[in-house]
């Protein structure tokens, strides 16, 4: 079972992507998946949190992830929003970080004290890409480099999610991440 934690903020694609994570697991990959998403404001600049859970087997529990094995951070400044994308964490814990500013990986590297961080200016992707500052697709191929999914599974599920125009910009951007992707 592997328990992923999706950070953000609203108008970022936070729950959607989780979603089409969710859909790339359950339906190429062979796998179960649930998505729990979290709302709390629900407009544009709040902090937004969805959790995923996926197991070989079928998933019998519905509930938030408290210790995650996977966190994803679609918005670095989140930690300034007074959210602890550590809590939960523990020793093998992952980290997936949409930024390449020094400053803040290293805020990231002492904060989340995480043995593995894979990191890729996601947004700037997407900006390039599709034309809009919308990380999600971006950072689910960032997601994939870190061995949790296959990419062709994400670019299989964003096709079905967004359609055929909007599903292969996004699938390139995740395609983009997931070639560009650093580790710390």
């Amino acid at each position: 079972m592997k328990k992923l934690k999706f950070f953000g903020t609203g108008g970022q694609g936070v729950v959607t992507a989780a979603k089409i994570f969710s859909t790339a697991v359950s339906l190429y990959e062979d796998m179960h998946a649930i998505t729990v998403p979290a709302y709390g404001h629900e407009r544009r600049g709040a902090p937004v949190i969805t959790d995923v859970v996926m197991d070989s087997e079928p998933i019998l529990m519905n509930s938030f992830v408290y210790v995650p094995d996977i966190v994803v951070v679609m918005d670095e400044t989140i930690i300034d929003k007074h959210v602890d994308v550590s809590a939960g964490k523990h020793d093998g814990t992952v980290l997936v970080l949409n930024s390449e500013e020094p400053f803040m990986l290293e805020r990231y590297k002492k904060i989340f004290n995480a043995n593995e961080i894979f990191y890729v200016d996601a947004t700037h992707i997407a900006l390039e890409v599709i034309g809009k500052g919308i990380p999600n697709g971006s950072m689910l191929g960032a997601l994939a480099a870190t061995g949790v999914v296959e990419i062709d599974s994400i670019e299989k599920a964003i096709r079905e999610s967004f359609g055929e125009k909007a599903g292969d910009m996004n699938a390139a951007a995740a395609r983009k991440a997931y070639e560009n992707v650093k580790k710390l």
